[in-house]
């Protein structure tokens, strides 16, 4: 029980910490509608799982183990989020409640972005590599294990879809859709800080 717990606390805490998952969540809400910012959560969720797989399989303790290998990981995941956080400040389509303007992203591509947004967040890696090898006991069945990492995925997707329908409330909407030029230079420049602030520790170490 000490040890669901710990697991439990651990991963409440990881989710609702501010990062490129919060991010990416609220402008596909506030921009798109509530059904792009869910499926972008249920992305979130199932990239959740790509970290589970390799860790459990032990994949985890290689890339813990190859320094070079863990630095790549660490800059393609950064690239990523200052693609999306240039894409972002690049952005000049103007969305209004109840006009369909500019390119609407179908489910696929927000849950796409969900996914990928997660599962090369190198902070993700480190949680539920953290949370499995300092929290989880080694002699754990595989049942287990992959429960806690279901667990750590319907966290996320919970959480994550609670933002998305707060920030896809029709009156909140609005009034983000008429500042959606500071805001999506806001989520641009946060996005690229936190890609930035994620690659450059691994130089710093190579």
């Amino acid at each position: 029980m000490n040890e669901l717990l710990a697991v439990a606390a651990i991963t409440v805490l990881a989710v609702i910490s501010p990062g490129p998952d919060f991010a990416m969540v609220i402008r596909n809400s506030y921009a798109y509608g509530r059904a792009s910012g869910l499926m972008a959560a249920l992305g979130i969720a199932c990239g959740v799982q790509v970290h589970v797989f390799y860790t459990v399989f032990g994949i985890a303790v290689i890339i813990s183990q190859s320094p070079l290998l863990f630095v790549g990981m660490k800059v393609l995941g950064a690239g990523y989020l200052i693609y999306l956080g240039v894409s972002s400040l690049r952005n000049s389509s103007r969305w209004v409640l109840g006009e369909a303007r500019g390119p609407m992203p179908s489910h696929w591509k927000a849950f796409r972005t969900g996914l990928l947004t997660n599962a090369l967040n190198p902070k993700t890696m480190l949680f539920v590599v953290a949370t499995y090898t300092q929290v989880v006991k080694a002699g754990s069945s595989m049942q287990v294990n992959f429960c806690y990492g279901l667990f750590m995925s319907l966290s996320h997707g919970v959480w994550f879809s609670v933002v998305a329908l707060f920030f896809s409330a029709e009156g909140l909407r609005r009034r983000m859709l008429e500042r959606q030029p500071i805001i999506d230079r806001c989520i641009g420049v946060a996005l690229i800080g936190l890609g930035a602030c994620l690659v450059m520790p691994a130089f710093s170490h190579a």
